[in-house]
């Protein structure tokens, strides 16, 4: 456990040394935080999580209960991880087959979220600000503020940083109705640009 208090970890939690825990990060009921994980200063680790040897959890990544982040996962700056979503790390595992020299790498990017019970097939790369819709299934690459939903994945529009769908004029342009920020949409890519 941290001598110094930086960081809370309820008593039924399970923290395995050597591992990195980051200032003022939470970490509750009976979640197992594995050796040599790194997770970031003001995150939240739900009830019942388990992170893997070598998961890396950027800062401000909030994970929602009963999610297993296997080895081979990587969340950059304020990731929401929505409760009992998955993570796979092997293609094609077996019970009686050690395939832990074949994990694939999965990279969710910054300010991605991942809805309840969504399945993230390995070897995909989650785009930031991409929202994946509540029982999603991904079995592809994702765009950079794309919204994503069903079983295979489709693409049914666009998010802004906030999370509200963005309607694009005909001149590839659209406008958050939160935040004013403005979006434009070029050759199938989203970008931000600046609203001064």
């Amino acid at each position: 456990m941290d001598t110094t208090n930086t960081y809370f970890a309820h008593e039924t939690a399970v923290i395995d040394e050597p591992c990195q825990i980051g200032k003022g990060t939470k970490i509750w009921h009976f979640s197992h935080i594995m050796q040599d994980s790194i997770i970031g200063e003001q995150c939240n680790i739900g009830q019942n999580v388990v992170v893997s040897p070598r998961v890396i959890l950027g800062r401000n990544v909030k994970v929602q209960n009963n999610v297993s982040i296997y080895t081979g996962v990587i969340c950059e700056d304020d990731v929401f991880l929505g409760p009992s979503m998955v993570f796979t790390n092997v293609m094609n595992p077996r019970s009686a087959v050690n395939r832990k020299s074949e994990f694939q790498p999965t990279q969710v990017r910054k300010g991605a979220s991942i809805g309840a019970n969504a399945t993230i097939v390995c070897g995909n790369e989650i785009g930031a600000y991409a929202m994946i819709g509540a029982g999603t299934v991904i079995i592809r690459p994702v765009k950079p503020y794309a919204l994503m939903v069903g079983n295979p994945a489709r693409q049914i529009g666009w998010v802004s940083k906030y999370g509200d769908k963005l309607d694009f004029d005909g001149n590839g342009k659209a406008v958050c109705q939160e935040t004013g920020e403005c979006y434009t949409l070029e050759q199938g890519f989203v970008k931000a640009i600046n609203t001064d």
